[in-house]
């Protein structure tokens, strides 16, 4: 067995997506400490899980993309533990099984709180994680990938962390999940456009394969202007306090970022922007969660 360090491990978790499963619990919990129902243990377990159905996603992808011959020398994109033979298909495989697995475990504490909607919930997710790239009709391959991280990491984290918080499904909640969604969503944007090239030749139809770079660039802005209407449909109409719009302070750096999508020249220097737009939705996040709670 090759070489399996904790760094390699680390950067095998792939650490710069960590935002995607941590910045829809703190949203959700901002919208059940609002409502007075915010509970501290469930919001934990909730963020426990997330990490681990995410960490464990992404040691699927790695172990996937590799045996789909996804991972070849001409790849531009961050190194995989398995395709660059620091991790053996085989532990890489049982590391997914035991990460999602921990995940599984972890949650039947929210299982016992909020009841068995939360279980469907748990399975799905961590189902649907190994079909993202396992599986006869694996979603990133296909062209669904956006759609299963707008869904999952907007309205299904979102959302759930608020109901294991207030056991009540919360349409403040639904409206959240958008702007969370969206920035989730443009992770994989920057992602799938640094590696179309790549993925024509593996066989992968991203959206990217399916209707060229621009229709992705498009996306990428789609997602912003979804992020950024969210708070002032929030002030108008669902009746929050101008702190709601206390994302609009990282406009300006959302403003680069597209940029760097739309006119860059280099498609390595889309990995610094994939971690920028992770960060972008680390700052959104905070300060979105400050103004629902303001």
């Amino acid at each position: 067995m090759k070489s399996s360090t904790f760094k390699v491990w680390l950067s095998a978790a792939r650490p710069q997506t960590l935002a995607a499963a941590f910045i829809p619990v703190l949203v959700g919990a901002s919208i059940a400490f609002r409502q007075d129902s915010f509970m501290w243990i469930a919001t934990l377990v909730a963020m426990f899980c997330a990490f681990a159905i995410q960490i464990g996603t992404n040691f699927a992808n790695d172990y996937f993309d590799f045996v789909k011959g996804a991972d070849t020398d001409d790849r531009i994109g961050f190194e995989r533990a398995t395709s660059s033979g620091s991790v053996t298909p085989q532990s890489m495989l049982r590391a997914t099984s035991i990460t999602m697995f921990i995940a599984f475990l972890a949650g039947l504490y929210l299982v016992w709180i909020g009841g068995w909607v939360i279980l469907w919930i748990g399975l799905l997710s961590l189902l649907f994680g190994i079909l993202y790239t396992g599986g006869p009709f694996p979603l990133g391959y296909n062209g669904l990938g956006d759609i299963f991280v707008f869904i999952f990491f907007g309205f299904v984290a979102v959302m759930g962390t608020t109901y294991v918080n207030t056991l009540e499904w919360s349409m403040h909640a639904f409206w959240a999940s958008i702007p969370v969604g969206a920035l989730c969503v443009n992770i994989l944007v920057v992602n799938n456009l640094r590696d179309v090239e790549q993925d024509k030749v593996s066989g992968k139809r991203t959206l990217g394969v399916l209707f060229g770079e621009t229709a992705l660039k498009i996306e990428y802005v789609v997602m912003i202007a979804l992020a950024y209407l969210t708070p002032v449909f929030f002030y108008h109409f669902l009746d929050y306090s101008i702190f709601i719009i206390l994302p609009y302070l990282s406009l300006f750096f959302a403003w680069n970022l597209n940029k760097e999508v739309w006119y860059h020249e280099d498609k390595r220097t889309l990995n610094n922007t994939l971690e920028r737009t992770s960060k972008l939705m680390i700052i959104y996040g905070f300060l979105f969660a400050a103004g629902l709670i303001l």
